[in-house]
């Protein structure tokens, strides 16, 4: 018998775990994909580790957060400054003062401020990502960084998509092209699969093993299931299913140490396929003759895809919160899947340790933990 049962072993469900087994839960995790670390999963390919689901990049200024993935992993201190190929020109990204000078050649705060506000287009109340753009950044700016990229990367005209999705987009007046401003920002040192084994040291891991194929044998085992997957999944699309973005990766060994220069580059024009080309090793550098570079291309999601990006508009709002009425009493949810929300991954950590912090102090008179806090 086990105090619980958590399917899924990315960020959420190791976290949670890590501390449940340290308070002295007995804890067995379960994982369909053939591997740890759910999207954060980094693959080691002649010495260079390749992000396989994307590159992930934590950042936070929850001091705490840091700490406590610093216990598991050394980050090297990293800064990520992208940059923008517009149908052939190179451009610094986030929007920034260089940005802006490259664009048109202004070289001063003041100038810069004066010059996007002739460019801004006069918009009340923008409804739409699309107006919102407009009325911050105008139509030049708005066409060679947001429209082809966001009209790509969500399927959909920006006119249709929330202003929520754009509203995490820098715009500085100044020379800082760092696109993170947090306290803290780094890269695991050997990779997140190095991280994530440290983590979960000592926990039993089942790999390949579906929850909802012999999930009444799990349930009977389990004071609590911590589900960490698709609420739609979870209750077989009775409801109908949410509606999310997919990803394919082509990855690429080049016999060259060096590719591109930087860790990616976002292409924005939207007759260009992918949205973004990316190099592994200036994530984590290292010397080797060879590099691994992945071309990421967005794309429709139909059920039995993997899930990446939910599409936050007022049905899956609506259908997200219905199915999260129907979860059983002893189920516990957390993480993206299961929320219906894009979360950096501090915010993921932060939430398994609130969790984690609740159950142990509403468990510990019903199961002998080692401490309660």
């Amino acid at each position: 018998m086990y105090d619980y049962v958590i399917v899924g072993a990315g960020l959420f469900g190791a976290v949670f775990a890590r501390q449940m087994c340290d308070a002295g839960a007995k804890c067995l995790i379960i994982e369909k994909r053939n591997h740890i670390a759910g999207n954060c999963y980094t693959k080691d390919v002649g010495g260079v580790h390749v992000h396989q689901y994307g590159p992930h990049i934590f950042h936070t200024n929850d001091d705490a957060v840091w700490q406590y993935v610093n216990r598991f992993a050394r980050f090297s201190r990293f800064s990520y400054r992208p940059k923008v190929n517009y149908r052939g020109t190179m451009y610094s990204f986030p929007i920034n003062l260089t940005t802006l000078y490259q664009m048109w050649g202004v070289t001063t705060p003041q100038e810069a401020k004066a010059r996007l506000e002739s460019e801004r287009v006069a918009i009340e109340r923008p409804s739409n990502l699309e107006e919102w753009a407009l009325s911050q950044v105008g139509r030049q700016l708005y066409e060679t960084f947001v429209y082809g990229y966001t009209k790509k990367q969500w399927g959909r005209d920006p006119k249709e998509l929330p202003t929520s999705i754009i509203r995490r987009l820098p715009i500085r007046l100044t020379w800082n092209d760092d696109y993170f401003n947090d306290a803290y920002c780094g890269i695991p040192i050997g990779g997140y699969t190095a991280l994530f084994k440290a983590l979960l040291e000592n926990i039993p891991v089942e790999t390949e093993a579906d929850f909802l194929a012999d999930r009444e044998r799990f349930e009977s085992i389990a004071r609590k299931i911590v589900y960490t997957g698709p609420l739609d999944r979870l209750f077989e699309y009775e409801l109908g299913a949410n509606d999310w973005r997919g990803l394919q990766f082509k990855h690429q060994v080049i016999s060259e140490p060096d590719y591109q220069g930087i860790a990616a580059i976002n292409y924005t024009d939207a007759d260009v396929p992918h949205t973004r080309c990316v190099e592994h090793k200036h994530f984590d550098p290292v010397e080797r003759d060879h590099t691994v570079i992945t071309h990421e291309f967005p794309s429709d999601w139909s059920v039995g895809d993997e899930m990446y990006y939910p599409v936050n508009n007022e049905a899956g709002e609506s259908l997200q919160k219905r199915y999260a009425a129907m979860v059983p009493k002893n189920y516990l949810i957390g993480g993206r899947l299961a929320t219906y929300r894009y979360y950096d991954m501090h915010q993921v950590v932060a939430s398994a340790l609130h969790l984690a912090k609740q159950q142990l102090q509403s468990t510990s008179d019903t199961i002998p933990l080692k401490r309660a806090a």
